[in-house]
């Protein structure tokens, strides 16, 4: 950040009085400018003993499997988030349900909150975010192709807790990838 977004004078990176890490401070009107971590909001969207993926039709990770999942916006709630999201990227309806799992990618500043959620029919396809829309058996899924971590993650806690017929709230964290795995 170079600018402050409310007067447009440059902003110094400093710690402010009272806080403790640097944040961007406006060196004319003072406002402190707070960049803070983004909520990624989804939904785990059933229909009897299939989940609905969505094939990416954007960057990053094109091309590879997904739940229906993206960043939250203002003034919305995370069960609004996941049904908008849903709307978005697979055209399908859903009934939000539970939080299911949230998971901390704190290395990319990232919350990933994903619902479970009911598909209230199957008129569903894909959305500008996605090339295909499918409905996969557990024995389907293509773990090799899916585009993020924390999706893969919670695809094994929900195929885990299915088969011991309970449910859980699931927190977890993700680490940054070794060099070595990112290169």
């Amino acid at each position: 950040m170079n600018f402050c977004s409310h007067c447009g004078a440059p902003v110094t990176l400093r710690i402010p009085p009272g806080d403790q890490l640097p944040r961007h401070v406006c060196d004319r009107c003072h406002t402190i400018h707070y960049l803070n971590p983004k909520l990624i909001v989804g939904a785990i969207p059933e229909w009897g003993e299939r989940i609905l993926l969505c094939k990416r039709a954007i960057e990053p990770r094109y091309g590879k499997w997904t739940l229906p999942a993206g960043f939250m916006e203002n003034e919305e709630t995370t069960a609004e988030a996941a049904r908008r999201e849903t709307a978005e990227e697979a055209c399908a309806r859903i009934e939000v349900s539970e939080i299911y799992s949230l998971i901390n990618v704190a290395y990319i500043s990232q919350v990933h909150i994903l619902y479970r959620a009911r598909l209230l029919d199957l008129d569903f396809g894909p959305g500008p975010e996605s090339l295909e829309v499918r409905l996969f058996e557990e024995h389907e899924i293509p773990w090799n192709e899916l585009a993020f971590r924390s999706v893969a993650m919670t695809l094994r806690y929900y195929f885990e807790d299915r088969r011991e017929g309970r449910f859980r709230f699931h927190v977890a964290d993700i680490p940054a990838p070794s060099p070595a795995a990112a290169a």
